[in-house]
């Protein structure tokens, strides 16, 4: 077969279901074995939003997402979403054209150093000028985007390759000098911490996305019900804990719940588990838990002591040392009993300090609304979100109730990226209900796969929070920049409904509160795509919020005005 055949052939392999992507001339091979094989493949209107698409089906189902583009342009219009991935560590396989040997290095029509460009941006990459080394190089490249800390992996194909043929044969097994994808830590690390365990009086875990990534989320849950201690997490951490738990406070951080904070202020022992913490997660380091020891449980060891100093640091895969440490607690007859004085006060920061907003006469609150929604849904609802004043919104008053339920561009924040990762989790979720919370800046940077969802079928409904302005901007020019809103309004005349629908989707408009209860439900449970076009106030800030250079207990407060 020819190599655009073996990559197919290996992509079966891999057990990939969906590819996304948009052709060229330098895959014009590939895109022949496509049509002729029958592999299942979404034409996405964009490059990036083909990236974004899937990341959101990766984030979703937790297998790798595939992408196809073209040399030169079409593989830089990758790089936001790869960059993206980096950064939350999400598994991707990119396959990019390049032009053919002979022309690669010479300035060539659409030639673009794609290795070179992305070398920063990801896990590894490769440029594949021999198509006896496509079956090799594929077959690293999945291993090494799932394991260990998940990644993207770029594979830069010369055209010639695509079309030469050879002997095909897939191998078995992965020989990387230096690298076996397994990291198992030392178990006395472990006896360190359930010790510090057995003598804290005010424990509290922080789970981070490294727990939806790693699949652990029931071993957190086990140890929330056996220790019986308040539990918060960060924004990629929505999830792995259920929302109705008892003692979950929230999210922490910026825009995180007062209690969140709070407790990691107040908190004597910090058990970190499968985080990084982000600078919106810490707020002023120097100031940050100043009255805990702080328990770092990390695979990546490039990530420990690289923010903030661990007292304790367990180095493994959350899948070895978590379960491990569970059955060490049970060892040593640690239980919820000593801590509940402990849980309770966190509980009654959390009752009188909730997420709030102030009710107006004839004005759709965000809060409102994203409660609503999160009523109106299941707990097999997939929230997606793109960035800014919505995405915080979101994060404090939808409900999450399981891992992987709530996608959004944490690292990077990646305006742009909600609409085409909330079709790529429709994609890997069929049953699942999936929902986007965007804005009426986000919306714009890839409007165009509203062509996609609709030319596909693809049941996303699409929630704008209409302020007409670029919303956390605008807050930050409001509260710092004495209202100076320099080219963030969007007073223009952009008719959202009438966009959508000029692409095929349905399209609604909200703006009075009444329609949250008569007209969103009938619209939510709708078969088919849909956009909801929300009319909230412009002036309306994203609370509790920590400003920058402050420690977590100096947030400003007030309910979301």
């Amino acid at each position: 077969m020819n190599g655009a055949q073996a990559v197919l052939e290996s992509l079966k392999k891999e057990g990939v279901d969906v590819v996304f992507g948009y052709p060229g001339g330098a895959v014009l091979t590939l895109y022949d074995a496509v049509y002729k094989m029958k592999f299942p493949h979404i034409l996405t209107r964009h490059e990036q939003g083909a990236v974004h698409a899937a990341d959101g089906y990766a984030r979703a189902t937790g297998k790798v997402g595939v992408v196809f583009s073209t040399s030169g342009p079409g593989a830089t219009n990758l790089i936001t979403g790869i960059a993206t991935a980096c950064t939350d560590s999400v598994p991707l396989v990119c396959i990019t054209g390049q032009v053919a040997n002979p022309y690669i290095g010479k300035d060539s029509f659409q030639e673009a150093d794609i290795f070179g460009i992305t070398t920063p941006i990801t896990k590894h990459n490769y440029l594949v000028k021999d198509v006896r080394d496509l079956p090799r190089v594929l077959k690293e490249a999945f291993f090494i985007a799932r394991t260990g800390r998940p990644g993207p992996v770029v594979i830069d194909v010369a055209k010639d390759v695509f079309d030469t043929k050879f002997d095909y044969q897939y191998p078995e097994e992965v020989h990387l000098r230096g690298y076996s994808g397994r990291y198992i830590g030392r178990e006395e690390e472990l006896d360190s911490v359930v010790e510090a365990v057995t003598h804290a009086k005010r424990p509290l875990l922080f789970v981070g996305g490294g727990v939806i990534g790693s699949e652990t989320s029931d071993i957190v849950r086990d140890l929330v019900r056996h220790l019986g201690i308040p539990v918060t997490c960060t924004l990629l951490g929505l999830g792995a804990v259920a929302a109705d738990t008892e003692g979950f406070l929230g999210f922490a951080g910026m825009h995180g719940s007062y209690a969140a904070n709070m407790a990691i202020q107040e908190s004597d022992l910090l058990l970190c588990m499968g985080m990084r913490f982000s600078d919106r997660v810490t707020g002023k380091v120097s100031g940050f838990a100043p009255k805990a020891k702080i328990v770092h449980f990390e695979l990546d060891e490039a990530e420990i002591n690289k923010n903030v100093a661990a007292d304790y640091r367990v180095i493994g895969d959350l899948r070895w040392s978590l379960p491990l440490f569970r059955d060490k607690l049970a060892q040593a007859g640690a239980d919820g009993a000593r801590y509940r004085d402990w849980l309770n006060h966190t509980l009654t920061m959390s009752r009188e300090h909730p997420f709030s907003y102030k009710e107006e006469a004839g004005q759709i609150k965000p809060g409102a609304l994203i409660r609503r929604i999160s009523e109106c849904s299941d707990p097999d609802t997939i929230a997606v979100t793109d960035v800014g004043q919505h995405q915080m919104w979101a994060a404090q008053f939808f409900d999450v109730y399981k891992p992987r339920h709530f996608l959004t561009s944490g690292g990077q924040g990646t305006m742009g990226y909600g609409l085409p990762a909330a079709m790529g989790a429709k994609i890997g979720c069929p049953e699942s209900r999936v929902i986007l919370f965007t804005g009426d800046g986000s919306i714009m940077m890839n409007c165009q796969e509203f062509a996609t969802i609709a030319d596909n079928d693809i049941d996303v409904k699409v929630v704008i929070l209409h302020n007409c302005i670029l919303g956390m901007v605008g807050q930050w020019q409001r509260l710092f920049y004495n209202h100076h809103y320099s080219q963030s309004e969007l007073k223009g005349k952009t008719d959202f409904v009438r966009l959508a629908e000029a692409m095929g989707v349905k399209g609604y408009r909200l703006s009075s509160p009444e329609e949250l209860d008569d007209r969103l439900p009938v619209i939510l449970n709708e078969p088919g795509p849909a956009l909801i076009d929300v009319l909230i106030p412009e002036e309306e800030d994203v609370l509790p919020m920590v400003p920058g250079g402050k420690r977590l207990d100096q947030m400003v407060l007030g309910g979301n005005r």
